[in-house]
């Protein structure tokens, strides 16, 4: 029987859990699909707004749980329509979200960590430190909270775990969030197929995600051959290039479905005509698609863009080969773009 001493932020709970709960007090259970359905569909934020319960049993639960929002604590907007949030959480570390318009829709950057322990080189985010795992209401609150913040005629229907922090890390967390985030009935009913996460390459949580989701994979890859990599991410010394591909080619995929492999460019580092061929060379098998970022230059990185010709160069040689090539600018590139700008514009809970 699960014992709740004081109150809980509902969102923390899952649906099994939320079950378990009103049958533990001989309630129906279909009463936590209607609680659910006005916390993620209807944006409730208070128990006596759920017209379809009788009032003791909203009493009940708002004796026992609290909807609790990210207190947001700023919001910047660029010239290009993104718009770069930052949230403080309730013991006071912060993280970032990054809501980025495109054609048709929206599509929004999600955090799974406050931080990042991979240490790649060339993200912000890691430079910051790691402090923990985001719970899986944190996750699932930035979806929610900027989905009602949305105005206009663009929907969001996109949603990436590319924002601070390496999902795979927090495995279980981001697995209970992204199914809420599909959940037709009682979540905030995502299709599958507009879901991505990005890892840097855990390989033994990256062949597990295959068998718990049905979502889009893409691997910050950044080197096509071991020694760049490993000095460039860490983690490649622990699950090299080759292992990495194996766990790749057995992630199950929908017909017409891709692997991503995103490869940051950096000037004089990886971004030469060679790199491009070996690249091209190492994923001949791989069912792929390559998303080029051009390094987004910060304060105090010893890394920088490279130039315009350089970056179309990497990408026509690999155009030759066949592969689906594009070229991500960042978003939003006036405001604090890098992830971790903004978190770092921030001391001991204060705001610069």
């Amino acid at each position: 029987m699960i014992v709740i001493n004081r109150k809980v932020n509902i969102l923390s709970l899952d649906r099994d859990r939320l079950l378990e709960w009103f049958k533990d007090r001989r309630m129906a259970p279909y009463r936590a699909d209607q609680v659910l359905r006005w916390v993620y569909q209807h944006q409730a934020d208070d128990f006596e707004q759920m017209t379809n319960l009788n009032k003791d049993l909203r009493k009940t639960l708002a004796l026992h749980f609290s909807i609790n929002r990210l207190e947001m604590v700023r919001v910047e907007a660029s010239k290009d329509g993104s718009k770069k949030y930052l949230f403080r959480l309730p013991d006071g570390l912060f993280i970032e979200s990054v809501l980025m318009p495109e054609r048709s829709h929206y599509t929004l950057c999600i955090s799974s960590q406050v931080g990042c322990a991979q240490g790649c080189r060339f993200c912000l985010t890691g430079k910051g430190g790691f402090s923990r795992n985001l719970d899986r209401g944190e996750i699932v609150a930035q979806v929610r909270d900027i989905g009602q913040d949305i105005k206009g005629s663009l929907r969001l229907t996109n949603i990436v775990l590319m924002g601070m922090g390496e999902p795979l890390a927090n495995y279980n967390n981001v697995v209970s969030a992204v199914r809420t985030l599909t959940d037709g009935h009682s979540g905030l009913g995502y299709a599958n197929r507009r879901i991505t996460l990005s890892t840097a390459g855990l390989v033994p949580q990256l062949i597990r995600l295959g068998n718990d989701t049905n979502i889009n994979l893409a691997v910050s890859l950044n080197a096509a051959d071991d020694p760049t990599r490993s000095r460039l991410m860490p983690i490649n010394r622990r699950y090299p290039i080759k292992k990495l591909l194996e766990a790749c080619r057995g992630y199950p995929l929908q017909s017409g479905r891709r692997v991503t492999f995103e490869y940051v460019l950096l000037k004089g580092v990886n971004d030469r005509p060679e790199d491009a061929r070996q690249l091209a060379r190492l994923l001949r098998t791989q069912k792929a698609k390559i998303n080029i970022i051009p390094f987004n230059d910060h304060k105090g990185s010893e890394f920088f863009r490279p130039d315009e010709t350089a970056i179309l160069k990497f990408q026509e040689i690999l155009l030759e080969k066949k592969y689906t090539v594009i070229i991500r600018e960042s978003k939003g590139r006036d405001i604090s773009a890098a992830c971790g700008q903004l978190r770092a514009a921030t001391k001991g809970g204060q705001i610069n």
